[in-house]
């Protein structure tokens, strides 16, 4: 009895340090700018060896395997898809059996017009209930799957079967890709900000996907588009950037566009993105080239959140407007922050994914 005890005080233990470290990341979305002591950092110019890179680093602080998808079912209408794996460690130890020393938590969420649906699971490391693994690729959390299902002479990645579910939601996806994997910045080395803070950072950006919903009114089948993005690194931020807003754009030109601009505490911005090309040529654009311009703004969650955008790169001939299918859609979890599909339309029309961070409560709530 007494070592039953003892367990479940170590096992709550590690739960209450696991729900203060996703407390303590989700402020000001850091953690992310503070110091990297004892851990490793980017370094430019270091190889990707896959398909070992698609498993966790254990030795860097925060880590993701982030997909999003637009969807619609056979009547035109419009749905959005997230899953998203966190790995966070807690100490640059990676810890044992009973130790907490890497931390694990999942984002799940279906978009429509009207509903935004989310569901969120955490998990500690050492149990085997959270992981990712290169051979075959498995990424899982507390029943929550991404299966790899590749040939063993294609990319691990190239073919998976995702799964998730919540109090009033649940999907299972089959996902084909047709293109290569995409490597943002320097050859993967993503710098954000003028300090030189990076993250390795690559994505699969031409999954092809078909699966089910399960949704309150009853199953819909599903096909369209996906984007999934791999990104690690132990300090990521700069301590003064409060934020970021996050775009991809699959363009009707079959052209494809990752952005995104990092708020600093001053009021100006670091951007970088990524021109995708039709033929799968990647060019990199460093920053001030991209601008994004709030155009309109959502009450949601006590906040004023940007959900109509101008995006602009002239070197790319592009200004386009994007909006929020569902201007509504906040991941209201213990990580909180908007996140959810949008159309493009202007000198280039498409769809695509929209992320921000860091929006925070207005004064008068």
């Amino acid at each position: 009895m007494r070592t039953s005890w003892n367990r479940i005080i170590v096992v709550a233990t590690a739960i209450i340090a696991i729900l203060g470290a996703v407390q303590a990341l989700g402020q000001g979305f850091s953690g992310l700018g503070g110091d990297a002591e004892g851990f490793s950092v980017p370094e430019p110019g270091k190889p990707f060896v896959f398909p070992r890179d698609h498993a966790a680093h254990n030795d860097y602080r925060i880590e993701w395997w982030y997909l999003t998808a637009n969807l619609s079912d056979a009547d035109g209408n419009r749905y959005g898809l997230q899953w998203t794996l966190f790995r966070s460690a807690l100490t640059p130890e990676a810890g044992t059996r009973f130790s907490p020393g890497q931390m694990w938590f999942a984002h799940a969420a279906v978009t429509t017009a009207s509903k935004h649906f989310t569901s969120e699971t955490i998990a500690r490391g050492g149990l085997g209930t959270a992981g990712v693994t290169a051979e075959p690729f498995k990424a899982w959390i507390n029943g929550w799957e991404m299966l790899g299902q590749a040939k063993p002479s294609d990319d691990a990645l190239s073919r998976l079967r995702l799964k998730a579910s919540g109090g009033e939601f649940s999907y299972d996806m089959e996902l084909v890709s047709d293109g290569p994997l995409v490597f943002h910045g320097d050859g993967g080395y993503s710098v954000k900000s003028e300090t030189g803070q990076a993250s390795y950072y690559y994505s699969q950006p031409f999954y092809k996907v078909r699966g089910t919903i399960n949704l309150p009114d009853g199953p819909v089948e599903v096909s369209g588009n996906a984007w999934l993005d791999r990104e690690w690194s132990s300090q990521p931020l700069s301590a003064d950037q409060t934020g970021w807003d996050w775009i991809s754009l699959h363009l009707d030109t079959g052209d494809k566009l990752m952005g995104f601009q990092l708020r600093n505490a001053d009021g100006s911005v670091y951007t970088s993105a990524s021109w995708i090309g039709a033929d799968s040529v990647t060019e990199p654009i460093p920053d001030p080239h991209l601008k994004m311009e709030p155009l309109s703004r959502t009450a949601v969650a006590g906040r004023q959140v940007p959900t109509r955008w101008r995006v602009t790169l002239p070197r790319r001939n592009l200004d386009v407007t994007i909006d929020a299918v569902n201007p509504k859609a906040w991941m209201d979890l213990s990580i909180a922050y908007w996140e959810g599909p949008v159309a493009v339309s202007g000198t280039h029309s498409g769809i695509g994914y929209l992320e921000m961070t860091g929006y925070p409560v207005s004064a008068a709530n």
